[in-house]
């Protein structure tokens, strides 16, 4: 799953195995980079990177090489699914590498515990000092520190093979030099021979000597470490859980009717467009598609979050997932595979939780020198306690604590934890949100222009009156304007179509049709020109001016250049238009309605929902659409645009933030940054809400990142903290970080 690439450019997702903090996922990212046309965003928390590239200077096996040539692992994505197919998905019992990863931490956790707890315990109470413990506590350190430490050790290897470092390496040198400083003072001083007594962990001096034991430091701070690292994958795989539900929402069996009506059950892979199938009371949709028979309520709260059943029946489109609350139906299917609505959200939020926000920009070059700095300050510190003239000891010790201590995996993990639980609760909530880079322009956002049909107004409009000139009946105006308007995408123009249909019988053949956005359209009807749109009613403006004042939308129809009569078209304003204003206004915004709709009618749905006369732009064609919108930000607005047509498209691609209904047009859907499955302004309040909740979870979880590392490095250089503390204070900044994040999963709708 994978957001479009630019021109002539090729992109996709690379699932990268072996990272165990930022510095790797700044490591490999730097290095995709430095290939020929290669652009790539490594993301540590979803384990993936996303590489656009050149097909004619590189090929996805050379992506793959390069990875694993640094020492680390990269897997190319299965390939697209076929026509008519739906993903393969994995057996029940299969177990992920995230989920083995997760099984082997737990596995050296509850070890390292076992056999460190008693040494932290001896290193610690006096009481249990013991002649000789000092024996034991080495034997139970010794498999901590090697068998323990051991993903720690082999990453630290690895890397140092590619003359790199990283989180593992602080670890593994902190480790390794504590436990063999207590090794040399063991087996080749007289600390292993006296039983002497030793200090508690949070004495800063002793009074023993020089020989001082670290084996406290070798295994627990490999036990907290680990600790840190169990829960973090914890709530790595929780932080992307909405995603794995979205993913497995759709059925996986269909009932198919075949050419003789009887039903046979088929696997979701094998249906096809145009396949008619059947859903009973309590199943799931298998996919998207048309109700040819039945009436039934359909719960999309999964797709939508919206609680309430809607009420759909012959002609009635469904998506897939959803689940039929009533009676039986018979639906066509109209798209299948990744086509669908359900994978349409899946690969929206799968783009946007691989991106990177411009606030994590500052956190990544941090990583990336990260390390090499702390070992250079770990070495200053030892230098510096010598020459200050102080036990080795104490140098020693407070050396290893500014090495465990800092923790560039937090940084690391400020930015993508919050936007997988931020993305992955927006799509439970049917908010799908395009890019991380979006959540700064909600926060900036001052002005939300709000297209009318379809937006403020439920956009499913119905022919209320038709009256024809002096010299045509009403059959015939209906029969002539509805041939035309039945050849245009206009919501206008399929409610006169319909209706027309039904009130005088099927509509004749229209030929040299022409659409002309904002104004109308025209064609030749059995010989005749026939145009329907804004043109001049002549005798008939005053029925027009008694029309529009009751908030209907009149169509002129002219036969052959002559006023044939008028239409009158009504689109009822949604019940939750007037409270979803409401609920902008309190965010800071200045609502601003937009429509192609006569000045009349504008103002009377902007009355009715509470918008301002002033701040409605009626009578606009599409271009003017986006041309209102670039004169509020000369003006020094920053706009956010909500529309559902195709004609909103360009007005959506210029806003500062585009909301597209995801009922809408798929143009007006591609020009958005967020889309909202759930179409009224409910919705978009809740949208805007959201991202900045999102966008302040990151900000927070950057400060209390970079604020630990600001005030635990020179408080570990200064001798204050211990290694032992030090490294619970490590594990726990990545912990709180991540459950920081998991906030987010509690957001709830206006």
């Amino acid at each position: 799953m994978t957001a479009p690439a630019a021109p002539g450019r090729e992109r996709l997702d690379l699932a990268v195995t072996g990272m165990t903090c930022a510095a790797c996922a700044m490591r490999i990212e730097k290095k995709l980079n430095k290939l020929d046309g290669v652009t790539a965003a490594v993301n540590y928390a979803t384990e993936k990177a996303s590489v656009e590239f050149d097909p004619g200077t590189m090929t996805p096996e050379q992506l793959v090489a390069t990875v694993e040539g640094i020492g680390y692992g990269a897997e190319l994505p299965p390939p697209p699914v076929a026509p008519g197919a739906a993903p393969v998905e994995p057996a029940t019992d299969a177990t992920t590498p995230r989920d083995a990863r997760l099984e082997d931490l737990q596995r050296r956790l509850i070890g390292s515990a076992a056999l460190g707890l008693p040494v932290l315990l001896m290193s610690m109470i006096p009481a249990l000092q013991f002649r000789n413990w000092q024996w034991l506590s080495f034997a139970l350190a010794a498999p901590v520190a090697t068998w323990g430490a051991w993903p720690f050790h082999r990453a630290a290897w690895k890397n140092l093979r590619h003359g790199s470092t990283t989180m593992d390496t602080l670890v593994s040198v902190g480790v390794t030099a504590a436990f063999s400083w207590s090794a040399w003072a063991l087996f080749f001083t007289d600390a292993g021979m006296n039983g002497m007594k030793m200090p508690m962990v949070l004495s800063i001096r002793s009074s023993t000597g020089e020989h001082h034991l670290y084996l406290e430091v070798a295994s627990a701070v490999v036990a907290l470490i680990l600790l840190g690292r169990w829960f973090e994958a914890r709530a790595k795989r929780r932080a992307g859980g909405a995603l794995q539900a979205l993913l497995h929402l759709g059925a996986k069996d269909v009932a198919v009717l075949d050419a003789s009506g009887r039903e046979r059950t088929i696997p979701i892979g094998q249906l096809v467009v145009g396949d008619r199938f059947v859903v009973r009371p309590g199943e799931k949709l298998a996919t998207d598609g048309v109700v040819e028979d039945g009436a039934s309520a359909i719960d999309a709260s999964m797709l939508t979050g919206e609680s309430v059943p809607v009420e759909v029946g012959p002609g009635s489109e469904v998506v897939g997932a959803t689940v039929n609350a009533g009676g039986r139906l018979v639906v066509r299917a109209t798209r299948v595979g990744a086509d669908t609505a359900l994978a349409q959200m899946a690969r929206m939020v799968e783009a946007a939780q691989s991106g990177k926000a411009p606030v994590q920009r500052l956190a990544d070059r941090v990583a990336g020198v990260f390390v090499p700095v702390v070992i250079v300050t770990s070495l200053a510190t030892f230098v510096g306690w010598l020459v200050a003239g102080q036990p080795s000891r104490q140098a020693f010790s407070a050396a290893v604590a500014v090495l465990i201590i800092a923790c560039p995996c937090a940084l690391g993990l400020a930015t993508p934890t919050a936007l997988l639980v931020g993305t992955g609760r927006g799509a439970q909530l049917g908010i799908l949100i395009k890019g991380p880079e979006i959540l700064e322009s909600t926060r900036l956002v001052d002005t939300i222009v709000l297209d009318k049909t379809g937006t403020v107004t439920t956009g499913s409009m119905a022919l209320v009156d038709a009256e024809p000139a002096s010299g045509f009946d009403r059959t015939e105006l209906l029969r002539l304007a509805g041939a035309v308007e039945a050849a245009s995408e206009h919501p206008v123009a399929r409610a006169v179509a319909r209706d027309a249909e039904a009130a005088a019988g099927p509509l004749p053949a229209v030929a040299s049709f022409e659409n002309r956005p904002g104004l109308g359209a025209v064609g030749i009807v059995e010989g005749r020109r026939v145009e329907v749109g804004r043109g001049e009613a002549g005798t008939m403006d005053g029925r027009r001016g008694e029309w529009q004042a009751l908030g209907r939308t009149v169509a002129v129809v002219t036969v052959d250049g002559a006023v044939a009569g008028l239409l009158a078209v009504r689109d009822e304003v949604k019940p939750t238009s007037r409270d979803g204003i409401a609920r902008l206004r309190a965010l800071g915004l200045r609502p601003v309605l937009l429509t192609g709709d006569n000045s009349v009618t504008a103002r009377s749905v902007a009355a009715e929902i509470g918008i301002d006369a002033g701040d409605v732009h009626a009578e606009v064609l599409p271009a003017d659409k986006f041309e209102v919108v670039r004169r509020l930000q000369a003006d020094g607005h920053t706009v956010a645009m909500v529309g559902d047509g195709v004609n909103d498209a360009a007005a959506l691609a210029q806003a500062d933030l585009g909301i597209a209904m995801g009922t809408g047009a798929d143009a007006a859907i591609e020009a958005s940054d967020l889309t909202l499955v759930r179409s009224d302004l409910h919705a978009v309040a809740d949208a805007i809400r959201l991202s900045r909740r999102t966008l302040g979870t990151i900000k927070g979880n950057l400060f209390w990142a970079f604020a630990y590392n600001v005030a635990a490095i020179p408080l570990a250089a200064a001798g204050v903290l211990s290694p032992a503390i030090a490294g619970a204070a490590m594990a726990f900044s990545s912990v709180f970080v991540v459950t920081n994040s998991l906030r987010l999963r509690r957001f709830q709708p206006g």
